[in-house]
């Protein structure tokens, strides 16, 4: 995606993957090289944060980066995961005054609750963990409820799936039975391999609208351009480039 937004803007700069094994000296290097910006992946996102001269004030409150932009050698981190999510989502509907489930309440689930609740949206948290959903509800001042087939109701206007149900490597099956999605609600999964989940495949069956989780990815990536180039992201050139790696 960067790559090919490089090339349709004709920039200078080229995007390349380094296997971190020492992320302190990663940073060292980053300031030392001069490189412009890094994305942080897992398991990173926290143990970045105290390395870096700032950080962007949602992120903090996220506990996560994945961004990392270098200005003269002073790194500030940020998160645009969040701002993936919502733009995901606003591509769709307005957030603001929204009832959203968020299924999951881990690292992905994190980024998204902020995000949900940055847009003024109303957020329920269901997890397993109800413990962990409690914690990740008051954060973002939304409410906790069990992950089980009965959490999604009818007052829900947006259904968020943030757990990792629905990846091919862990468990393909929807984490919603199809009969509790209906005509009118908003569906997204953030999973984005396989891009057509079966929760945005039944979701498609119900009348319900559907987001897959190649938009949110597009969205996180598209504003990482932004940070390190300053300039405005080429959407279509990033998309077909994204399209053509996941189908």
């Amino acid at each position: 995606m960067h790559l090919a937004g490089y090339r349709a803007l004709g920039l200078d700069f080229t995007y390349i993957p380094f296997a971190v094994t020492d992320v302190e000296g990663a940073t060292r290097g980053m300031r030392a090289l001069g490189i412009r910006g890094l994305g942080v992946s897992m398991p990173y996102k926290q143990a970045v944060i105290p390395l870096l001269d700032e950080i962007d004030p949602v992120a903090a409150r996220i506990g996560a980066v994945n961004t990392i932009v270098n200005d003269g050698g002073r790194l500030r981190g940020h998160n645009t995961d969040w701002i993936g999510a919502a733009r995901a989502l606003e591509e769709a509907t307005q957030l603001g005054g929204a009832r959203v489930l968020l299924l999951g309440a881990g690292g992905a689930a994190r980024a998204v609750a902020f995000g949900l609740a940055e847009r003024g949206a109303r957020v329920t948290i269901a997890n397993r963990n109800l413990e962990k959903a409690r914690q990740l509800a008051a954060a973002v001042g939304g409410t906790a409820v069990p992950l089980d087939g009965g959490a999604l109701t009818p007052d829900h206007d947006v259904l968020v799936n943030a757990t990792s149900r629905g990846m091919t490597e862990v468990d393909p099956r929807s984490p919603v039975p199809e009969e509790a999605l209906r005509e009118g609600l908003l569906v997204m999964d953030i999973v984005y391999k396989p891009m057509i989940t079966e929760l945005v495949e039944a979701a498609r069956r119900r009348g319900a609208t559907a987001v897959h989780g190649g938009r949110m990815l597009l969205h996180q990536a598209a504003e990482q351009f932004r940070l390190y180039t300053g300039r405005e992201p080429p959407l279509d050139a990033m998309d077909e480039a994204l399209r053509a790696q996941l189908g």
